[in-house]
């Protein structure tokens, strides 16, 4: 890419995306082995579809109920430290898995996992917020958000593969080995844009003056960024249209392989072969429309609020197609409208995921991601149950499926309606400390 003098601008700063996609790509596949290894877990210790289900949201509840804090502590400490730390972690949790005895065991070793991986997302978030320029944020986002349905591509048939030769234990200690290697890799090459010695001055400018997210922090504190920004309808709107999306994507995530075993009666591998179609659909649809389609038209000259929330609001309508998968027990129509509804809901993720460093104010994109990918996550705990528990009910999961669907027109009226237009939040003032009211002074749009 050139700029004005005609001197070509490096690309050190798609190098830091790359990591940030396989990280994202390395922490899904630790969540991905226990719906894979589900079967051979479930007859081993003898347990039924409401526990597995338990299970399946074992690593959502911390996950979840850390995302605020995790944001907050990322806006305080940055994203080389908590990068770095959270890496380490991930590789010590899953490795934990390997040696769990029974119900207890698999379930704490889930949770820790949820603490480990908490600021995972957050901080892939934040780290293109200040690497890219608003121009190129799209396409950076849907690298990383890309990854996490990629994993379901080849991580799904990967362990699928250990779990049926090696045993499931197996399936838990590669993706241990995987996360360890991911730590070096980031404590090695990652550095924010000021620190980055590799980054030329050509580079850095282009990014800064592109709209990138200023590094530093607020002069507010963070618990009174936190305070101010749950007063804003805008971030209100993110969070339950976000929340909407990932209660049908966990639904998937976790089930999928185990709805493709019991409804339409496939082995394990088979399973994982027929359930790495809709996610290689969803990473496609991630990548061209959630990224290239809206950086390619906002560079052409278009509104930037309609076009991401034309793209957000019609992959959420696909997502609806969900419905399709409730009316059918055959294999190939079933994948056909999974496919449609996790392609749709692809395009729509990069867009909610750049949404925090696009509407937050300066030193607050942390806390944005986290509040959002807080309620996120809720569904992530949500989903695994109410599927459970409504498979075990009804041997069936067309309602499980009807559930997701009126859930994410939901959230489709909460992007349209409640969120407004994609624009920077004033950043707070002083915070009066005896009363707790924050005031605010106008800024400009932080990227």
């Amino acid at each position: 890419m050139a700029i004005a003098s005609g001197q070509r601008v490096p690309n050190r700063r798609w190098v830091i995306g790359l990591l940030l996609g396989i990280g994202v790509l390395i922490n899904y596949f630790d969540r991905i082995n226990l719906s894979v290894a589900a079967p051979q877990m479930k007859e081993a210790f003898n347990l039924s579809p409401a526990d597995m289900g338990l299970l399946f949201s074992a690593f959502f509840w911390p996950y979840a109920l850390l995302q605020v804090p995790a944001g907050l502590f990322l806006d305080r400490f940055g994203v080389t430290r908590v990068g770095r730390w959270g890496a380490f972690l991930w590789g010590l949790a899953s490795a934990i898995t390997v040696f769990a005895s029974g119900f207890g065991g698999v379930f704490a070793a889930r949770a820790v996992l949820g603490i480990a991986e908490a600021p995972g997302f957050p901080v892939s978030s934040k780290a293109t917020g200040y690497w890219f320029p608003r121009k190129e944020r799209a396409l950076a986002t849907a690298i990383f958000d890309a990854a996490a349905k990629f994993s379901n591509v080849i991580g799904v048939p990967l362990v699928a593969v250990v779990v049926v030769n090696a045993g499931w234990r197996w399936g838990f200690g590669v993706t241990a080995l995987l996360s360890f290697a991911y730590f070096i890799a980031f404590l090695v090459i990652y550095r924010d844009p000021s620190k980055d010695s590799k980054l030329s001055p050509a580079e850095l400018d282009y990014i800064q003056k592109g709209g990138a997210t200023p590094e530093g922090t607020s002069g507010a504190s963070v618990f009174g960024m936190l305070g101010y920004l749950l007063t804003k309808t805008k971030v209100w709107g993110l969070t339950i249209g976000f929340a909407a999306y990932g209660y049908s994507f966990y639904l998937f995530l976790t089930w999928l392989p185990g709805y493709l075993v019991q409804t339409m009666h496939m082995s394990i591998l088979k399973s994982a072969g027929f359930a790495a179609i809709p996610w290689a659909v969803a990473t496609v649809t991630d990548l061209v429309v959630g990224g290239w389609l809206i950086d390619h038209l906002i560079a052409r000259g278009k509104d930037e609020t309609r076009v991401r929330k034309a793209v957000l609001v019609t992959g959420m309508l696909f997502g609806l197609a969900v419905f399709g998968a409730t009316q059918t027990t055959n294999p190939g129509w079933a994948i056909l409208w999974i496919s449609i509804a996790l392609g749709g809901l692809a395009a729509a993720a990069p867009v909610g995921w750049s949404l925090p460093s696009l509407i937050a104010p300066k030193g607050g994109v942390g806390t944005v991601g986290g509040i959002m990918n807080f309620a996120n996550n809720l569904m992530g705990v949500a989903a695994p149950i109410v599927t459970g528990f409504i498979v075990g009910a009804t041997n069936s999961f067309a309602n499980a499926f009807l559930v997701a669907g009126v859930i994410l027109a939901v959230g489709i009226v909460s992007f349209v309606f409640v969120m407004g237009r994609i624009e920077a939040i004033p950043e707070p003032d002083d915070t009066d400390e005896a009363t707790g009211r924050t005031a605010t002074k106008t800024s400009t749009p932080a990227g």
